[in-house]
């Protein structure tokens, strides 16, 4: 097979990233660059079959759908076979999991620097990325393993839908740089960031994959690696506000720019874009010498970047579009209409008369029936209206008679429905990592609303995850009582709070999994509550936060602008 340059295919691959700051493997021969429109970083792409890549003089290995690796990984589905190495969808037999393979032959010229390149990525463990779980060189092979995201979705078909709305480029482009940022720090770049390596989950919540291995696949480098990473990241949010991509190449499924007019922003590319957004984007790409629509300095570093989105007004999601309810219409059947033909317009409808009372032996036996019970309910009716005005008459003299219980003592037993619950003792609990602020639980129920326990800043959200499942306070009510609803008071309004409920039976309790979840709401207010739709018995409550809003800097509780919450006042009714 003649060889061809991997040079070229690097550049071409990338279909419109700025190909001068990346290397490429020098050591094949210059060549015939591939058609941009042929790879779009397929090699990971769930689900996409890769388009046939130029070859180099190391082939591919020769393998086929039920081949096993280290026996265990079972290789399912050829995704990509590109440059010397392939890709797979995978089945771990062991965990029974579906994962991502990349393979190549061990004598691969790029087969050091993917192994090193996986098993730093490995080391990073951030869950914002696509984890790397193995990295094996086996039998001549070389082989890194990856986790298979069958719920995510790729930001290049969400763009085929259309643009993002707003919100959604905004948190896409928080959490991919905020993301890489963590990568850079420890020393790690991804260098093909597009929009095949970036997924959004079913949570909401948006994923990188390839960090450091898709580039080591294709012998990409960078002298500037922060700067193509934080133009890779604008060009992404370039795409999302404008369904193009900020080249003059299609690309992704993309049109690109037209040609010869440069980069403009993205407001005057299509009409309605967020303006701030759109600023966003050119400081981003002036790499690429573009001009920022206003003064701002250009952002070089994933930092920076994430500096200026921190500066910029939050924006938040759309309000939800009421839909009224379809009017009520009855059907043919009910009307008295079903088994006869439909009227002609204009026609005189004759007058339906009553059909024949029953006269049957059957009929006449059923009037009997319903006759009686008439009779009886009447009386029964009577009889306890007039039992009632006689106890009315009896308890005339005594207007403060009060029920009781439990051989006469007055106010003992369960709880009414409706009556407060009060609070003994409260914990926070601690499910992951540190504890927010233990010593301030008190404050949440001394009756007080100015005093609060608060979380911790989050600088993503408003999902706590992944930094923690939650964070909360179990409740002490003394002794088992019936919980029918619970009303938390919250500091911080915005888009969104959502608090649950676990009835716990223990202080301070071994897990989350060791309680039973009784309800959960979710607000944009200054108040939750809890309405149990099955009222449950419990002395522990948990009161747990697994998603908080974005809210600025607050003097007064020393915290400083990110995702935060605090709780005022926390009551229970029975």
């Amino acid at each position: 097979m003649a060889e061809r340059s991997t040079a070229a295919v690097d550049v071409a691959d990338n279909s419109g990233d700025k190909p001068l700051t990346a290397k490429a493997d020098q050591s094949t021969a210059d060549g015939v660059a591939q058609n941009p429109e042929r790879d779009t970083d397929n090699d990971e792409a769930q689900g996409s079959t890769g388009a046939e890549g130029p070859g180099k003089d190391t082939s591919p290995p020769e393998l086929h759908s039920g081949h096993k690796l280290a026996r265990r990984y079972r290789l399912e589905e050829c995704v990509t076979r590109l440059d010397g190495f392939s890709s797979w969808r995978a089945v771990d037999e062991k965990l029974r999991r579906a994962v991502g393979v990349h393979i190549l032959p061990a004598d691969h010229a790029r087969a050091r620097n993917v192994l090193a390149a996986a098993r730093s990525s490995a080391l990073l463990g951030d869950p914002r990325f696509v984890q790397v779980l193995d990295a094996v060189e086996e039998n001549d092979l070389v082989y890194v393993v990856h986790e298979w995201l069958p719920d995510a979705t790729e930001l290049t078909a969400l763009l085929s839908a259309g643009p993002l709305e707003p919100h959604d480029a905004y948190q896409m482009v928080s959490q991919v740089a905020g993301a890489m940022a963590a990568a850079h720090r420890e020393g790690l770049a991804h260098l093909r960031l597009n929009p095949n390596a970036v997924l959004r989950s079913s949570t909401g919540q948006w994923r990188i994959r390839g960090l450091a291995v898709n580039a080591a696949l294709r012998g990409i480098n960078s002298d500037t690696p922060q700067r193509t990473d934080t133009e890779s990241i604008g060009a992404l949010l370039y795409a999302a506000l404008t369904q193009r991509w900020p080249y003059e190449n299609d690309a992704y499924g993309l049109p690109g720019l037209p040609k010869h007019i440069g980069l403009i922003a993205p407001d005057q590319v299509r009409a309605g874009v967020h303006r701030g957004l759109s600023e966003l984007a050119m400081r981003a790409l002036v790499n690429d010498g573009a001009t920022a629509s206003r003064h701002e300095a250009p952002c070089t570093t994933p930092e920076e970047l994430v500096k200026a989105i921190g500066e910029m007004p939050r924006i938040r999601p759309p309000e939800p579009a009421f839909t009224a309810p379809p009017e009520y219409q009855r059907t043919t059947y009910q009307q008295g209409t079903y088994g006869r033909p439909a009227p002609r317009p204009g026609a005189t409808q004759p007058i339906q008369s009553p059909p024949p009372p029953l006269q049957s032996r059957t009929g006449k036996a059923l009037k009997w029936t319903v006759s009686a019970l008439l009779i009886a309910a009447l009386g029964l009716g009577s009889w306890q209206l007039a039992d009632a005005l006689m106890n009315r008459g009896n308890q005339s003299g005594d207007s403060n008679n009060t029920q009781t219980t439990d051989g006469g003592e007055k106010g003992k037993g369960e709880a009414k429905p409706g009556t407060a619950l009060k609070i003994q003792d409260a914990r926070e609990f601690v499910a992951e990592g540190d504890a927010q602020h233990p010593e301030d639980v008190g404050k949440t129920y001394d009756g007080d609303t100015s005093t609060t326990w608060r979380t911790k800043t989050f600088k993503e959200g408003p999902p706590i995850a992944p930094y923690k499942p939650g964070v909360g306070i179990v409740y002490d009510l003394g002794s088992a009582k019936e919980i029918s609803a619970a009303s938390i008071g919250l500091r911080y309004t915005g888009d969104h709070t959502t608090v649950e409920l676990y009835a716990s039976d223990s202080l301070t309790p071994s897990s989350l999994k060791a309680m039973d979840k009784i309800g959960s709401v979710s607000t944009s207010g200054t108040d939750a509550t809890v309405k149990l739709t099955k009222p449950a018995k419990s002395q522990y409550v948990l009161v747990w936060l697994t998603a908080v809003p974005y809210s600025g800097p607050d003097p007064a509780e020393y915290s400083d602008a990110g995702y935060k919450q605090a709780l005022t006042e926390v009551k229970f009714t029975g």
